[in-house]
């Protein structure tokens, strides 16, 4: 066989590059399928959190912001620790994005505190000297869809086998998945001064800026 590749260069171009595209993906595939598994502690996002990032697709947040730190040390001086795929094991869909209007958000849980996000939401220019984002006071007086974001962790457990455990996601229980999440909301509404998402958590809602600084906060 090889000798008659050897009078036939087309084929032996042919042989080669499928020979090649063989060993690189052999090679590859193992190295890529690992490096997408879930990284040691990371956990799937609570209903809270998912409500949170459902405030943050729906107000359309990732068209400015991004969620991927890139392995610049320009960046991981700014951000920390570049993102990893594992990271975004239970992302679905990821946020990442691509365009970076304002900051990307990927760990800005670790130096940015509740009332920093409360005040920022209120007023960016107030906190943040020239900036150009817009405020958003609805997302005070809004109240998250903790139904839809129970939902959605029950599909995605079900669909994709996400390790949620009973207390974090009770099946066919929507009133206990409505309390744990209420729980979860109690530390960031005692942080808040906002008296519109002190009153929707004594009436048992969760208002949308709460959920969506859960789901900033959840990347650390």
């Amino acid at each position: 066989m090889f000798h008659w590749l050897e009078k036939h260069p087309f084929f032996f171009a042919v042989f080669l590059f499928l020979t090649i595209a063989f060993a690189g993906l052999v090679e590859i595939i193992p190295g890529f399928a690992q490096a997408s598994r879930p990284i040691v502690g990371l956990e799937p996002y609570t209903i809270l959190q998912l409500a949170g990032k459902n405030v943050y697709l729906k107000e359309n947040c990732n068209a400015c912001h991004s969620q991927l730190i890139r392995p610049f040390k320009s960046e991981t001086d700014r951000y920390g620790h570049f993102s990893l795929s594992g990271e975004f094991a239970y992302d679905r869909p990821f946020t990442w994005g691509s365009k970076r209007t304002g900051p990307d958000l990927a760990r800005v849980g670790n130096y940015r505190t509740t009332d920093w996000h409360e005040g920022h939401m209120k007023d960016p220019q107030g906190v943040v000297n020239g900036s150009i984002m817009p405020p958003y006071p609805w997302l005070f007086n809004k109240i998250a869809d903790i139904d839809t974001a129970y939902a959605e962790a029950l599909t995605v457990k079900l669909v994709f086998n996400t390790p949620y455990s009973p207390d974090q996601l009770p099946d066919n229980d929507l009133a206990s998945a409505k309390r744990i999440a209420l729980t979860e909301a109690r530390a960031i509404v005692d942080n808040m001064k906002d008296p519109a998402v002190k009153a929707a958590y004594e009436r048992g809602e969760v208002s949308e800026i709460v959920a969506l600084i859960a789901y900033l906060n959840s990347r650390q």
